[in-house]
């Protein structure tokens, strides 16, 4: 499937898109005031996005610290047989598992970087070896454990405003 161009995008857009990246939750009326545009207008955009593909799905974002022990772990992974159909298996295993935060093919001499979320140790490790040392078709994985959290987001750098006309 051909890869479609980046919808064209203004001033109001870009701003409006940043405002919703980092708090999703925010009113209609306030992101309004944010952006100069009246309620209405702001829904009709954000119903824009979501048609055109931009705005793929709203989420609560939750502290983990406040969930009690939550243990991160980055994984990194390389398979042995790299056909399409063993990456395609591989990458719907990890869409598919709750505890796998992100997952990513990479270049380089790993194939894949796995973050994975666990209650403990223990069960990450658990976790390890049901996703990767049960997968016949991973020839090695190395789990890096998450000390410390320095930044999470998923905020995207937005392309330029179209000039107007």
């Amino acid at each position: 499937m051909p890869e479609q161009p980046p919808p064209r995008l203004d001033d109001i857009d870009a701003h409006l898109l940043d405002l919703l990246q980092h708090d999703a939750g925010r009113t209609l009326h306030d992101l309004g005031e944010h952006v100069g545009l009246s309620p209405s207008a702001v829904q009709r955009r954000i119903a824009r996005y979501r048609r055109d593909g931009l705005i793929t799905g709203q989420v609560a974002v939750l502290d983990p610290h406040r969930l009690g022990p939550t243990v991160l772990a980055a994984v990194l992974v390389t398979l042995d047989r790299e056909s399409v159909e063993y990456h395609r298996a591989f990458a719907e295993r990890m869409r598919s598992d709750r505890q796998v935060q992100q997952c990513y093919r990479v270049a380089g001499p790993w194939d894949y970087v796995v973050v994975l979320a666990a209650r403990s140790t223990r069960d990450c490790g658990r976790l390890g070896d049901r996703l990767f040392k049960a997968d016949g078709n991973v020839r090695r994985y190395e789990t890096l454990m998450v000390f410390d959290t320095v930044k999470t987001g998923l905020a995207l750098p937005l392309p330029a405003p179209e000039p107007s006309r």
